[in-house]
């Protein structure tokens, strides 16, 4: 499998163009438990985190949030009682980058 962290991260420019389905299936072995939705015609790739307790849900979105800043790539983020719902998306192109499949991956490292 190949390690997207290793792969340099490169700020979304506008007119960057949005993922092939093609580069998209093959992106997607890297992240088997996240899912591809369609918001209004966005793709958004959402996963859904469970916890023992609210605590340890809090926990894990600070250290998500954390790679956000530093990364400059800010997701979707829903905190509730044993929960976290993520949602990676690029706004500059309005759909999926690599970008979102890297921080996808770095999210699953959390855990």
């Amino acid at each position: 499998m190949e390690d997207l962290h290793r792969k340099p991260f490169e700020p979304c420019r506008m007119g960057d163009p949005l993922m092939t389905p093609e580069e998209i299936k093959v992106q997607r072995a890297n992240i088997p438990y996240w899912e591809i939705v369609d918001v209004s015609g966005v793709k958004k790739l959402h996963r859904e985190f469970k916890f023992k307790n609210f605590q340890q849900a809090l926990a894990f979105t600070n250290r998500l949030g954390e790679i956000a800043e530093k990364r400059d790539h800010h997701p979707s983020i829903l905190t509730e009682w044993g929960r976290v719902c993520v949602t990676w998306w690029t706004h500059t192109v309005q759909g999926l980058h690599i970008n979102d499949f890297i921080m996808a991956a770095m999210t699953d490292r959390l855990i």
